[in-house]
């Protein structure tokens, strides 16, 4: 469904410098060059040759093949200084694309759903930019194009490939454009911005049986209704209500006919929460909750669970400084949204564990142009006119932050 929210007028085009401005017809070619050609996670391989090309062409050191599609620019400034990192994710969804547009996805089932062509378009036109103007910060910018954030995670192979050294990144920024704020919005805040992601899959093993007579069996489906219902109680009883914390079940399937008891029942789920001493907790309390529901009815089961993405928390300082770019090119602070946290998680959390940084939200909707499907939807699509907005806002911080 589309939002119906108001546009509000709060970026003042005069804001963004006449040379960002002049780079939008690049910033719109670019993003639809990558949405025609949307690939999954590890598979950026188009992706990844047309922006090795392009900074080849613009003079900018970069490194290829970085966890399989990866590549990290560097520009070094003429004067030394702090080293920040900007970080902009590649990778498209497995969705079909239904929007009738001119530079609608070539690849069937393959679609950029989630604004990730948006995100390497910003980011290559902050390289264009930041490389025509060395005089203008000190010291030095990695640009890092990360794959794989939709899963199963391309920051922590990225990390353990020594992206943040060499030289070692003092702090790290990132944004992603948001259909859930309209354009002319910028979401920042400090602490917990998005959720941290864990998974888990269940096999209940029961006795299966003629329906006429339970007496006989162990009803797998009645054993997994329960424990369905007992998981909600987590969150509900265990978990402090200050934190917020979702336990999901989204897949549950058992039996093969209508008279037939069935003795066994698969479910998966996920989990979400802020605050980070719950990263042992919750998953106990799955496991200690599902063997206690079994013992009592004589079934047995075998769960499998992991952790995706830790939570995604910002720095206080460079949420600051963040916040204070924002409030120059938006002009009020009505434009700028702190309340803006999700349950939707993010690898940019392995970043930030490693240094201090600031993931914020680039308001992109605009339901006057039909475009505020939300992400992950057949159609989502968002106001391109945010790019300009994006390559502003990261050159603005890197201005600030190397000064």
């Amino acid at each position: 469904m589309v939002s119906t929210f108001p546009t509000p007028n709060f970026i003042d085009l005069s804001q963004i410098r006449l040379e960002i401005r002049s780079l939008q017809t690049r910033l719109v070619e670019w993003r639809r060059r990558f949405h025609q050609r949307p690939e999954l996670g590890f598979q950026e391989q188009l992706t990844a040759e047309f922006l090795s090309q392009k900074l080849t062409e613009m003079g900018i050191d970069h490194r290829t093949g970085i966890a399989k599609t990866g590549i990290v620019a560097t520009i070094e400034s003429n004067h030394p200084g702090p080293v920040l990192a900007i970080r902009a994710d590649m990778d498209a969804l497995p969705i079909q694309e239904e929007n009738d547009v001119s530079y609608r996805s070539k690849h069937d089932g393959i679609m950029h759903a989630c604004g990730h062509d948006g995100h390497t378009a910003i980011a290559l036109g902050t390289a264009c930019y930041l490389s025509q103007h060395r005089d203008d910060f000190k010291g030095t910018v990695k640009i890092i194009f990360q794959p794989a954030e939709e899963s199963p995670g391309g920051a922590k192979p990225m990390i353990e490939e020594g992206v943040l050294k060499n030289p070692d990144v003092d702090a790290i920024i990132g944004l992603h454009l948001w259909n859930n704020l309209p354009l002319g919005t910028i979401g920042v805040r400090s602490g917990a911005l998005m959720a941290a992601v864990e998974c888990f899959r269940c096999t209940i093993q029961g006795k299966g049986g003629h329906g006429a007579m339970p007496h006989q069996t162990v009803d797998s489906i009645v054993v997994s209704a329960q424990i369905v219902n007992a998981l909600q109680t987590i969150v509900a009883r265990n978990v402090n209500p200050i934190d917020s914390a979702v336990v999901t079940v989204g897949e549950l399937h058992a039996g093969t006919a209508l008279n037939v008891i069935a003795d066994t029942a698969r479910m998966s789920g996920t989990v979400r929460y802020f605050n980070p001493a719950l990263e042992d907790y919750i998953g106990k309390r799955i496991d200690e909750i599902i063997a206690g529901v079994c013992h009592g009815h004589g079934a047995t089961y075998e769960l499998d669970y992991w952790r995706l993405y830790p939570p995604t928390i910002n720095d206080a300082r460079i949420a600051d400084l963040v916040r204070s770019v924002a409030l120059e090119v938006v002009e009020t602070p009505a434009g700028i949204v702190p309340e803006c946290q999700t349950m939707g998680g993010e690898d940019m959390s392995f970043f930030l564990q490693e240094v201090p940084g600031c993931y914020f939200f680039l308001g992109s909707a605009n339901p006057e142009k039909g475009l505020a499907y939300p992400h992950h939807h057949p159609r989502f699509d968002f106001d391109e006119a945010a790019l300009g907005v994006g390559v502003e806002m990261f050159v603005r911080c890197v201005e600030k932050f190397c000064q």
